[in-house]
Order: C-alpha cells, then sequence, then structure tokens
C-alpha cells in the first residue's frame, strides 16, 4: 500500500465517513427511483465540492488545494465503495484537461468555478460504442464545432464539455448547437449521446499534441481508483456474507473450496490496489505515465471483472436479486470497465508505448 501523509490520511478517512454516513448505497437507490437523467443529488454534490473535493487537483491559484492525484484517488476509492452517484469524477477529469492545456483566460473562468461546486464539466471523447482515439471525426471550423460523441458520461448535468476533435481538446459550454439524446445503460448513472452542431468552441491550445493522451492517462487512473473502491467492498461484503451464511448445517466459509477463491480475490485485491496507487503515483511525479496509467486501468478492469463475477456467484440465487446490493457494482463495473479503454484496447497500447 502507498505510504501517506498525514493530510491525505485525514482526507481518506473524511472521504470514508461522508460516503458510508451520508452517501451510502441507499441514497443511489433513491437516484436510481427517481428516473432523473442527472441521475445525481445536487444537494450531496454541492458538499463535496464545499469539502474540496472538487478541486483536489486545480492548482491553488484558481481555487482548488493541489494536494494531488494519489489524494483525488482516495477520494474516488471511498466513494466508489458506496457507488456514490456524482459528476465529481467527470468534473476532475475536464479540470485536468484545462489545468494542462488551458490558457491563464481559460484557467480562470473555469477551474474556479469547477473547484467551487459552481459548475460542472465532463470529458467527451469516442464516437461509437469502443474507445479509440484514432477515429474521432469531430472538427472545428470558424470557432464552431460539429460532430458527434457517444455515451458522455455525466452529460446531463454539465456545463461545460471537453471535447475531442481531429485537431485537439475544445471547451464547450451548454446551450447552442449542443442536443443531448439519453442513453440507458446498465450502471443506471447520466450517460447520454451529443451531438453538436455550430456550437461555439474554444480551443485548448497548450500542452502540445500529446495533450488528448495525456487527458486520457489521468481519466484512465481516477476511473481505477474508484473500480478499486468497488472491487474492496465487493471483496468484504462477500467474505462477511460467507462468514454468516449456513448451508448444510456449516457456515459457507469453512467450506475449503470457498476459502481458495477467496485467497485469490485477495490476492488480485492486492495486485490491483498496487498497479492503481502506482498510477496515481506516476502522475503526481510526472514519471513514466502513460504505462503506470495503462497498466492501472488494465488491472482495474480484470480484477473488477473477476471479483464482480465472484461475488454473484458466492452470494448464490439472492446475488442476482435487487433486494441485495452485490448486483449494482457488477452492472457498474461493466460500464467502467468499457470507459477510457477496454483490457484489449489497453494490451494494446501497452504494446505501442513499448515499441512493439
Amino acid at each position: 500500500m502507498a505510504v501517506l501523509n498525514e493530510e491525505q490520511e485525514m482526507l481518506r478517512d473524511m472521504a470514508r465517513e461522508w460516503a458510508v454516513n451520508e452517501s451510502p448505497v441507499t441514497e443511489f437507490r433513491k437516484v436510481r427511483a427517481s428516473g432523473e437523467p442527472e441521475a445525481f443529488n445536487r444537494d450531496a454534490y454541492a458538499t463535496m465540492a464545499q469539502m474540496g473535493w472538487a478541486g483536489i487537483i486545480v492548482p491553488e491559484a484558481h481555487g482548488g488545494s493541489d494536494f494531488g492525484y494519489m489524494s483525488a484517488g482516495l477520494v474516488f476509492e471511498e466513494l466508489g465503495k458506496t457507488l456514490a452517484a456524482s459528476p465529481l469524477l467527470a468534473t476532475t477529469i475536464a479540470a485536468s484537461a484545462i489545468a494542462l492545456g488551458g490558457s491563464e483566460e481559460q484557467k480562470a473562468k473555469w477551474l474556479p468555478k469547477l473547484a467551487s461546486g459552481e459548475a460542472i464539466a465532463t470529458l467527451a471523447v469516442d464516437e461509437g460504442a469502443t474507445h479509440d482515439p484514432a477515429a474521432i471525426e469531430t472538427s472545428v471550423s470558424g470557432g464552431k464545432l460539429s460532430g458527434k460523441k457517444a455515451f458522455v458520461h455525466e452529460a446531463h448535468g454539465a456545463d461545460l464539455f471537453v471535447v475531442a476533435a481531429k485537431d485537439g481538446l475544445y471547451l464547450v459550454e451548454k446551450g447552442a448547437g449542443v442536443s443531448l439524446t439519453t442513453r440507458r445503460l446498465t450502471d443506471q448513472r447520466s450517460h447520454a449521446d451529443i451531438t453538436f452542431d455550430g456550437a461555439a468552441a474554444d480551443k485548448l491550445a497548450g500542452g502540445g499534441d500529446s495533450l488528448l493522451d495525456d487527458v486520457l492517462d489521468r481519466a484512465r487512473v481516477l476511473t481505477a481508483a474508484e473500480m478499486l473502491g468497488m472491487a474492496q467492498q465487493v471483496f468484504d461484503v462477500t467474505l462477511e456474507y460467507l462468514k454468516q451464511r449456513v448451508q448444510f448445517n456449516q457456515v459457507l466459509a469453512s467450506f475449503q473450496a470457498l476459502q481458495h477463491r477467496m485467497a485469490d480475490l485477495f490476492a488480485d485485491l492486492a495486485q490491483m490496489r498496487s498497479a492503481v496507487e502506482a498510477g496515481l503515483q506516476a502522475v503526481d511525479s510526472g514519471f513514466n505515465v502513460a504505462r503506470a496509467a495503462t497498466i492501472a486501468k488494465a488491472e482495474a478492469n480484470r480484477v473488477l471483472h473477476t471479483i464482480s463475477n465472484q461475488g454473484i456467484q458466492l452470494h448464490g440465487g439472492i446475488g442476482m436479486t435487487d433486494e441485495y446490493d452485490i448486483g449494482f457494482y457488477l452492472k457498474r463495473a461493466r460500464v467502467l470497465e468499457a470507459s477510457w479503454g477496454s483490457s484489449s484496447f489497453l494490451k494494446d497500447r501497452y504494446a505501442s508505448l513499448g515499441g512493439y
């Protein structure tokens, strides 16, 4: 496990306490039952922003704490454990794009709003069912952006879209030339296809040619942090169930075959944690970011896929029912596994980074 400083430990503990007490899975059930396209509680998000979570990676000069990606990852891990529904991750990713590639004017305009919770933002990259940054067709002419983006996370609540076009990333505000079509995915969160038709666009001109890849690496590692929290929770809940459930007059945890399965999952979870924390540390240090982020997301995909499947199986038939929370983690897992690169995409990317 990563060695945390005192401030990071306090941040983690605060996030854990808030998530458990103020945003348990029962709160997600309420959001799901409401049927609102935004699929999050604005009051809860305002509280997150007041606690400074929306500005963790934002420079102090623009209203943030500049506390780093490891610190942000600690928060997302705790929120992942309770499936807390919010646009915090999407906004943090968008803020990273502005911090990396924005002009001083763009940073001054948007980063304080994002850090305070006044504005919500999201990243719009993919144009089809699979993640493929090389297949972008969205274009800009005369400061007007046109194109379509698919499966955009937290789109309904967003005030600002960071949009990938053929020649770079652009800031597009909600309004004229922007229309959303809701996509209902299995995790019951906010997703939409977006059509941009001559929408006013402001280019992020800094960050060099690698800006999109740099932003996607940050999206991968932060998403992996949320997935780590989910995997840990599935493991903990399943282990507790096995210790309590009696079958054939014996507690399930006493069966050696089930003990072996849980031992394998424990080892997988430890490996996932190592990869995710290494990815977060790489972003903070600026060393070997692309490889570390790719490994982090690939390992998160592998382990969460396995552990969410096993969580359902080890709960038996009741694991498939809506009464038990365990199924929500599998559904959210499948969406996140496809976000910012499937396992096969990430393996290909890692090979390419190595020159193969």
